[in-house]
């Protein structure tokens, strides 16, 4: 038995991840990572680091985050608690989708997760107060690496579905794209 159903977005490589529940009056099992069934989705790299984030308040917006090359990552991204408004843009230079975006609703509830290859940015609003958040990295967060774009670009035009409750200085800071921006 398939514990994923793995979904194709409009976004090439961009995957949405059903995780299966076996339920019964105890409660549920589902599993949450198996490397043999995700590499088919696009994580073929083993797990390199996990990451945990809670969002206190509802309309909160994280990201828009990314590594550049070479510790470009996968991620697998998933809501234990709440629910979110997941996003990703493709920032690949040469990709048919060039700076499109994605969304998906995740929660503890639907148990659904976004898998996100190389080349994307990613960034979420809380939809609920706090909303609980694990990503599975396929390379270590490297510093000097670190990219971001602002999730208030209007050249992104994200249709965020509610007002931004709070932002972080670093991710308002980042400079709103220009025409000439290459990609990755």
């Amino acid at each position: 038995m398939a514990r994923f159903v793995i979904e194709a977005t409009a976004l090439d490589g961009l995957k949405l991840i059903q995780r299966q529940k076996l339920e019964d009056s105890r409660g549920f099992f589902s599993r949450f990572f198996c490397a043999e069934e995700l590499a088919h989705a696009g994580f073929a790299q083993p797990v390199a680091q996990m990451n945990q984030t809670l969002t206190r308040r509802r309309g909160s917006v994280r990201g828009l985050h990314f590594q550049y090359p070479p510790h470009a990552e996968d991620k697998l991204v998933s809501c234990l608690r709440g629910e979110v408004f997941d996003v990703a843009v493709d920032i690949r230079k040469d990709s048919p989708t060039f700076l499109r975006w994605h969304a998906e609703k995740l929660s503890a509830e639907n148990g659904r997760s976004l898998l996100i290859p190389k080349g994307f940015a990613h960034g979420f609003q809380a939809l609920s107060d706090d909303a609980e958040l694990l990503y599975l990295h396929s390379t270590p967060y490297v510093q000097s690496s670190e990219g971001g774009l602002n999730p208030a670009d209007p050249m992104l035009a994200i249709a965020w579905p509610l007002p931004f409750a709070e932002v972080s200085q670093r991710d308002a800071a980042h400079a709103h794209l220009t025409p000439d921006f290459g990609g990755i």
